[in-house]
């Protein structure tokens, strides 16, 4: 084969992975925007009235999911089944923020962690590598520390909106959560990053705390019904 020859087959093999690269990012866009619905739909629990509206906005996200899950199902078809990690990088960033959906909307339902395997499903994706397209572990992890961030959020506007025990239940379910990371041994520079940003998300809540407990407000947020969800 002659020097010509070479770079033109080349130049043939680049095209059909940029043409991958871009069928992948349409896909990609699309579950961007709907990532964004479903965000801007649960940011509403952090207002005064949105806490009397949760069931509400958490069955109109699982209906977005339904959404997410066609989407997935196109995306897997755009690349070799082989290929997962070589074109990772594109989906990425928005499949740590369903995650972190998901794990709201599992959350705000039933105050749990959300499973990976649950995740999986929730997003029509695998758990297990060895069967296709999954969830890896680092981008579940990541989605489980925005969560952290979030339910930090929530405590401080929980008191605004005068709910006094729902701090209290978010302090213990983050400690949880932090109890479970310090048994990790992680090794990724960007997760490790962002696991050293939970214990400002445990501070945050420590602080709600102990202020409704100087305010004498955690007597009243454990007492009949202020202590039921």
């Amino acid at each position: 084969m002659s020097v010509s020859a070479m770079f033109v087959a080349l130049q043939g093999a680049l095209t059909a992975d940029q043409d991958i690269r871009e069928e992948i990012r349409k896909v990609v866009q699309a579950l961007e925007q709907t990532a964004r619905e479903m965000l801007t739909l649960l940011q509403g629990v952090h207002q005064g009235s949105g806490f009397q509206d949760i069931p509400k906005k958490c069955q109109k996200a699982r209906e977005h999911f339904g959404t997410v899950r066609t989407q997935m199902e196109s995306l897997k078809t755009k690349f070799p089944a082989d290929q997962y990690y070589r074109f990772h990088e594109h989906w990425r960033f928005v499949l740590q923020r369903l995650v972190f959906l998901a794990a709201f909307v599992v959350y705000l339902e039933s105050e749990t962690l959300v499973t990976r395997e649950a995740v999986a499903e929730i997003l029509g994706i695998e758990a297990d590598r060895e069967r296709g397209f999954h969830l890896d572990i680092e981008d579940y992890l990541s989605g489980v520390l925005t969560l952290a961030s979030e339910l930090a959020r929530l405590a401080v506007n929980s008191v605004t909106a005068g709910d006094y025990s729902r701090p209290l239940r978010i302090s213990t379910f983050i400690n949880e959560l932090d109890s479970g990371f310090r048994l990790l041994n992680l090794k990724n520079d960007s997760l490790r990053k962002r696991y050293d940003g939970l214990k400002y998300d445990v501070k945050k809540i420590e602080e709600v705390v102990y202020d409704l407990s100087i305010r004498g407000l955690n007597k009243e947020a454990t007492g009949g019904v202020g202590g039921e969800k």
